[in-house]
């Protein structure tokens, strides 16, 4: 079981839905959109991986990033394991 009980709001999910759909945003940015989609469901137990948020992290840190793959890449990185 995760250590994470973190769920995607609404807002964030519906902007990682924008991030998913435009066909202009970079593979980080859409990697860091469907992690942050896939922990939208309330019953579910996932977390951000490390790949996921290491991409999540680039998106963050990027000039050129746009609200919603900031909102996305945000809501994944909070949701990332902890290292143990």
């Amino acid at each position: 079981m995760s250590d994470s009980n973190k769920h995607t709001s609404d807002e964030a999910a519906s902007a990682a839905s924008q991030v998913l759909r435009d066909g202009r945003t970079s593979s980080d940015s859409k990697s860091a959109a469907a992690s942050a989609l896939a922990q939208a469901d309330q019953s579910s137990d996932k977390s951000t991986g490390a790949e996921s948020a290491a991409k999540a992290s680039n998106v963050m840190q990027s000039d050129d990033t746009g609200h919603n793959s900031t909102s996305a890449a945000a809501s994944a990185l909070s949701q990332k394991k902890s290292d143990s």
